[in-house]
C-alpha cells in the first residue's frame, strides 16, 4: 500500500470533502479524486462513500487506521534521523468522554503537548462510544469503559470516575423537604447530559425509584450541568471533586445515597510509537492520582 495514497484517504475523511482534503494537502480536487481511484484499484475495493460528508468503507477505515499509524512512526523515524520534516507538527487524535475532559485529563495532555512537537485533537464522546474511534482509525488512543481491547489495541486500567448526586440548596428545600423520599425522587425533575445518559437513573434505582417518567432536562457539557444544578434546573450525579467544591462553598448540597463510580480504561494503539508511550505515561499518571483505585 502506498502511504502516500493512505494519507490522502485519511485527510478526506477527516475534512469530510474532496475539496477539503484537497486545501489541506496543497492539490487540486482532481489530484485527490485521481489518489483514490488508484489506491482503491491496488486494494481492489471500495474505501469511500460519497456523502456529504464522505465516509470511509469498512475497507476504507482500515486503510486510515494504517494512515494514522503510519504518520506517527514516519514523524518519529524523521525526529530520529535529524532529517527535513522532523520539527513538523504530528497531529494526534485522541478520544475522551465530557466528564473526563471536565475534570482530569487536560493537565497531562497539556503536559504531553508542551514536551513535544505535536497537535493533539481531542474528541468528546460518551465512554461508552469512544471505542468507535478506534475501530474507525478516527483516534489512536481514547479514554473509554470498555475493557475488552479493540483489535490492534491494548487497555489499561485507568481507575473509577466518582459522583456524587447534587442539588442547589433551594431547590432540595422545595423538592425534598422531608429526605429522600421515593415519591418526592420520583416527580424531581433532574439534569442528564444527553438522552444516553443512564447514571442519574442508576442512582434512582438504588432509591427504588423508576426514573423513566421523571422530568429530566438536558445540558451536554459537564460545567453547564453544574451549573444548571447550582441554578435549580434539577439535581445531578456530579464529579466527586468538582462536587467537593460545590459542596464547601455552599453552591450545592449533597442529597446522600449511594456515590456511583464508572470504570474508565486508556485503549491505544499497540504498535511502537514512542509519542503514543508518553502520552499514556502522562494519562495513567495523572489518572492513578485523580481517580478512584480500580
Amino acid at each position: 500500500m502506498d502511504p502516500s495514497l493512505a494519507l490522502t484517504l485519511a485527510a478526506v475523511v477527516d475534512e469530510g470533502t474532496l475539496d477539503g482534503a484537497a486545501r489541506r494537502l496543497h492539490l487540486t480536487p482532481s489530484a485527490v479524486s485521481q489518489r483514490l481511484k488508484t489506491l482503491e484499484a491496488q486494494l481492489g475495493q471500495r474505501l469511500l462513500v460519497r456523502s456529504r460528508p464522505v465516509r470511509a468503507t469498512e475497507s476504507g477505515e482500515a486503510v486510515v487506521r494504517f494512515a494514522r499509524r503510519y504518520a506517527v512512526l514516519e514523524h518519529e523515524a524523521l525526529r530520529d534521523l535529524g532529517a527535513d520534516g522532523a520539527g513538523a507538527l504530528i497531529r494526534m487524535t485522541v478520544g475522551a468522554n465530557a466528564d473526563s475532559l471536565a475534570t482530569w485529563i487536560l493537565a497531562p495532555v497539556a503536559r504531553f503537548a508542551s514536551a513535544h512537537d505535536v497537535e493533539v485533537d481531542l474528541v468528546r464522546l460518551d465512554q461508552d462510544r469512544t471505542v468507535d474511534l478506534l475501530e474507525s482509525g478516527a483516534a489512536l488512543a481514547a479514554v473509554t469503559s470498555q475493557r475488552e481491547p479493540v483489535a490492534g489495541c491494548r487497555s489499561t486500567p485507568l481507575g473509577h470516575m466518582a459522583f456524587t448526586a447534587m442539588a442547589a440548596p433551594a431547590w432540595v428545600e422545595r423538592w425534598l423537604p422531608d429526605g429522600l423520599a421515593a415519591d418526592r425522587l420520583a416527580a424531581a425533575p433532574r439534569v442528564d447530559f444527553d438522552r444516553d445518559d443512564t447514571l442519574q437513573l442508576d442512582w434512582l434505582h438504588h432509591h427504588g425509584v423508576d426514573g423513566s417518567h421523571s422530568p429530566r432536562h438536558l445540558v451536554p457539557s459537564t460545567h453547564d450541568i453544574a451549573r444548571a444544578v447550582e441554578l435549580g434546573l434539577g439535581w445531578a450525579l456530579v464529579p466527586e471533586g468538582q462536587g467537593e467544591e460545590l459542596a464547601a462553598t455552599g453552591r450545592l448540597t449533597p442529597l446522600g445515597g449511594p456515590t456511583i463510580t464508572t470504570p474508565l480504561f486508556w485503549q491505544r494503539w499497540k504498535g511502537g510509537s514512542s509519542l503514543l508511550d508518553a502520552l499514556s505515561d502522562e494519562i495513567v499518571t495523572a489518572a492513578t492520582r485523580d481517580l478512584r483505585a480500580a
